[in-house]
């Protein structure tokens, strides 16, 4: 079985992609420094959930800080100590909070990628995961949106830092030979997501019986994309490539308004909805074309929204008891 770093293996894909490869028998290192971009007992409890396997070894850690990175992978243990591969799924991620604080942004996209890819060259690891997103599209993609269509003109310094990361990766792979896959991941939910995303916070404020706040008018739509399918797709990526950016997302796109019903329809309850401004940084739009990871990885999304709302409702009701204490803002 292969040895593969993890980095965000505290967040919301990192964390199923590491579960996914222990299951599978394979020995994960992670990395996450933990920071509080959102509520830190949701890391916890993803963590926890690691950390009773003895495969799994965990540094706490900022990719950004390049000497601490380089100690780490001095230090790890024996059956880790060569990896087969660096899945980087750490990032700060939220389009409207890097808007407030680009610097992070940057810090933790860029240069934290830059970190991870000059020791997958030191140390002759041959395969390299970036967990991009679909933001780099901007606000005139097609819909569906291929891989080709442009990302030249990202709407915020979320999505600026992840194209540039996206660039220095094809450095890499250009100068050093390093198979590169990045992956551009439209809208996951899922048990256990990012609070500060519209599923989390729409299924805790309904069901707290607090006022679910809409930027706009509720006609914005997204392809939302299963965390199970996200994290499966993102494995998939470990085989040979050369240097590819693939689309992973939703077979199923809806507005939020509509996302509002389906998520009255599984709690049983009614949501009080006031409509805010709209956020400049918002796209009105995101769609993924995804023929090209069926064709290169035979990958395709499997979760309907219907069950994977649902999945995400028994787990809220599950963990209610502190989920409903987690900050949303």
């Amino acid at each position: 079985m292969s040895n593969y770093l993890v980095t965000g293996a505290a967040g919301f894909i990192g964390n199923r992609v590491a579960e996914l490869l222990l299951s599978a028998g394979h020995s994960v290192t992670g990395i996450d420094d933990l920071n509080d971009a959102y509520d830190v007992r949701l890391k916890q409890w993803r963590l926890n959930r690691l950390l009773s396997n003895p495969e799994f070894s965990f540094y706490k850690a900022d990719i950004s800080q390049r000497t601490v990175l380089g100690e780490i992978f001095g230090q790890t243990p024996e059956k880790n100590s060569c990896f087969d591969a660096v899945i980087n799924l750490a990032a700060r991620a939220g389009v409207r909070q890097s808007v407030e604080n680009p610097w992070v942004y940057m810090d933790a996209n860029l240069t934290g990628t830059l970190n991870l890819l000059e020791l997958s060259r030191r140390n002759d690891i041959p395969k390299f995961i970036l967990a991009s997103t679909s933001s780099v599209y901007g606000s005139n993609a097609p819909l569906p949106t291929p891989e080709t269509a442009d990302s030249d003109k990202p709407l915020q310094s979320y999505a600026a830092s992840k194209k540039a990361a996206e660039v220095l990766c094809y450095t890499y792979h250009f100068l050093y030979g390093i198979d590169i896959t990045v992956f551009r991941y439209f809208t996951v939910y899922g048990p256990a997501g990012r609070p500060d995303m519209s599923m989390f916070r729409f299924t805790q404020w309904i069901s707290e019986g607090k006022t679910v706040k809409v930027n706009g008018d509720g006609n914005q739509s997204r392809g939302f994309t299963y965390i199970d399918d996200i994290a499966r797709g993102s494995i998939l990526g470990l085989r040979n490539v050369g240097y590819e950016i693939i689309n992973l997302g939703g077979h199923e796109t809806i507005t939020i308004n509509q996302l509002i019903q389906k998520l009255e329809n599984a709690l049983g309850l009614i949501a009080r909805i006031e409509h805010l401004p709209p956020h400049p940084a918002d796209m009105q739009a995101n769609w993924a074309n995804v023929a090209k990871a069926r064709e290169l990885l035979g990958w395709v999304p499997e979760t309907t929204l219907e069950v994977g709302i649902q999945n995400l409702v028994s787990w809220y009701r599950a963990e209610r008891e502190w989920a409903c204490g987690i900050l949303t803002a």
